[in-house]
């Protein structure tokens, strides 16, 4: 009679070596250095450049808030190794669980990294018109980081949320309530901001840039409109989506305020005289060029964007 060969060990031992390989890797991750700005608030500051292969899109401010359940990430970094990265500084802060990450906007600065968080349980919150906006861009955005920034990203990287904001949502992390509210549209169409009242910390995201010239993807009469009714709130810290930390409020919020005030204006007077985009290119906002950093690489395209709103109107 023959004998039953014996099952092989070789598929649970090659198994089981995958998954210690794994861990072992995830362990090797170097957490993202993160700095702790009020109590379970934690920020990423991310570079003041514009994005490029050296610094690999990672130019954002990111981060998290820990409640006595649950963390909430705010916004994941612009690739999905920044984004385990940050995962890892989580988990060097807390052993609480990972259980939202929200985006703040389309910007792929804000958002490709979200892929290091999908896991069973995670809940991805955003505007309730990011998932439209992301649909629209993931493919550009893919290609520039692919080609510009020495990655190599594919269609995973681009996790839409499964939680809308249509005007606000609260999120409780256990004694800490986040109130996230949805903007009607400014710097994008889609700017969500987050509140954590224990605290009264404000992260603005894209909605304040600090020692960065603004970027506008959105409406600049919006903008102006969103900062005065930013301005009412109760804040003792505001985050910005680039930039440092500011603890004077509101009137943290004033250059920026005065910026969006000169590209409206301007433009609105020049237009009022027949000009045209192109002199507006040429002349808007010239004189203070030396005072915002990376205004040669953004704020031609500032103009362009609120030309076309201001040409328009009654």
């Amino acid at each position: 009679m023959a004998s039953i060969p014996k099952p092989s060990l070789a598929p649970q031992l090659a198994f089981l070596l995958l998954g210690l390989a794994l861990h072992q890797a995830a362990l090797a991750i170097e957490p993202l250095a993160v700095t702790e700005v009020a109590p379970g608030v934690y920020v990423h500051q991310g570079a003041q450049a514009f994005p490029d292969a050296h610094n690999r899109d990672e130019i954002a401010n990111i981060g998290f808030i820990v409640g006595d359940r649950a963390v909430a990430v705010i916004d994941s970094g612009g690739h999905p190794g920044q984004g385990e990265a940050l995962k890892a500084a989580v988990h060097k802060a807390t052993d609480k669980p990972i259980r939202y990450v929200v985006n703040t906007h389309v910007h792929p600065d804000h958002i490709l990294g979200n892929a290091a968080f999908k896991a069973p349980g995670v809940v991805f919150v955003g505007h309730h018109k990011l998932a439209h906006a992301m649909a629209l861009r993931a493919p550009h955005y893919l290609a520039t980081a692919n080609r510009d920034l020495g990655l190599a990203l594919n269609n995973d990287a681009v996790v839409p949320p499964t939680l809308e904001v249509k005007d606000k949502l609260e999120l409780d992390l256990g004694n800490r309530t986040l109130t996230l509210t949805a903007w009607r549209t400014a710097h994008t169409d889609n700017d969500l901001t987050v509140y954590d009242s224990k605290t009264q910390t404000l992260w603005l995201a894209d909605l304040l840039f600090v020692e960065h010239v603004p970027t506008l993807d959105g409406s600049v009469k919006g903008w102006l409109a969103a900062l005065d009714d930013l301005a009412k709130q109760p804040v003792k810290l505001a985050i910005p989506g680039h930039g440092p930390v500011q603890r004077d409020w509101p009137q943290a919020l004033e250059p920026e305020k005065q910026y969006l005030l000169m590209l409206r204006d301007e433009i609105r007077g020049l237009i009022k005289q027949g000009g045209t985009l192109e002199q507006a290119i040429g002349r808007v906002g010239q004189s203070i060029r030396s005072r915002w950093p990376l205004f040669d690489q953004y704020h031609k395209r500032n103009v362009s964007a609120a030309f076309a709103e201001l040409e328009w109107e009654d």
